[in-house]
């Protein structure tokens, strides 16, 4: 039996990820800082919390997880730990650029120190690139990005090529743009509108108060995001991917549409320039067809199917 470290399992992309694998018979290690903090909704909602070992571990200390690796043999390490909200990153840069780096670093080296057959995977994002002029955005761009979390997330994916390149480690990473599902967090953008849309038509709010809607972005279906993870890790060269539906919408086409669906008048949306970020990347898409290539990863979704799915769950588990 295969075993593979999970780390950031709670969020969205680590319950599907701990899902998958487990269905590929995996013994899954979970690793959080703090047991007593522990959220397992995510887990708990796709059934799966019982099938899970957890565990602490600090990921900026390279003793502690050399005796992690020492004590679950890993084959395979998913690191999807990460402060991963923009919008916070420009609150807190230091915190963010902190974690994001050290830790991806540190657990690099540890498995230089302790075993080099680990293989590694990093979760890198589109916040890398930045305001780019031409599109679609493909693995060979230069990155340009324009926020602390961007810039974190850049240092850490150059660490890992470095240490492909100079340690012989398996080492692959995911460029993954937006991805969404029902596990998403309370504070991005398409679970917020979704739900304040659910709130507005049983009468509970008056408005859906948003920032600027005419950002065009590339999103896609989360658990569909995470099979491409699993397709690297099983492919016989390490190498970096983007993960995208290779088109890109506007905030204010997926406003419109929900509200169509619930039959809420437009007038329900406030702009507040308040919310605006610094910096904003303006519009941004990928071109996956490398992953589509070379790992046989599929993906055809519009993202309005997507909605609809997302849409459905809400209402489904709408309290």
């Amino acid at each position: 039996m295969k075993i593979a470290i999970i780390t950031g399992i709670t969020g969205q992309d680590g319950a599907y990820l701990a899902k998958l694998l487990l269905e590929k018979k995996y013994k899954i290690v979970g690793i959080t800082r703090d047991m007593s903090k522990i959220k397992t909704f995510n887990l708990d909602y796709l059934n799966i919390t019982k099938d899970v070992t957890f565990d602490c571990c600090d990921l900026t200390n390279v003793l502690e997880i050399i005796g992690m690796l020492k004590k679950y043999q890993p084959q395979e390490i998913y690191n999807l730990a990460a402060q991963s909200s923009v919008k916070e990153s420009f609150k807190d840069p230091l915190t963010t650029l902190n974690f994001n780096i050290l830790s991806v670093a540190s657990l690099l080296e540890s498995i230089k120190i302790f075993d080099k057959t680990i293989k590694f995977y990093q979760a890198s994002s589109s916040e890398m690139f930045g305001n780019i002029k031409r599109l679609p955005i493909t693995e060979a761009f230069a990155f340009n990005p324009a926020s602390p979390y961007g810039i974190s997330k850049a240092s850490a994916h150059w660490i890992a090529i470095n240490y492909r390149s100079s340690f012989n480690l398996f080492v692959t990473s995911g460029i993954l743009f937006n991805h969404e599902s029902f596990l998403r967090g309370e504070d991005f953008i398409i679970k917020k509108i979704i739900k304040k849309s659910l709130e507005i038509k049983n009468g509970r709010v008056d408005k859906l108060i948003v920032g600027d809607i005419d950002i065009r972005r590339d999103f896609g279906y989360a658990p569909k995001y995470v099979e491409a993870m699993y397709l690297m890790m099983q492919h016989s060269e390490p190498e970096d991917y983007i993960i995208a539906s290779g088109k890109s919408i506007s905030i204010r086409e997926i406003i419109y549409y929900v509200f169509d669906k619930f039959n809420i008048s437009k007038n329900k949306i406030v702009v507040n320039k308040n919310l605006f970020r610094p910096n904003e990347i303006k519009n941004i898409y990928g071109d996956p067809r490398k992953a589509k290539e070379k790992l046989y990863w599929e993906y055809d979704m519009s993202f309005f199917n997507v909605l609809d799915l997302l849409i459905e769950e809400e209402i489904k588990n709408y309290d």
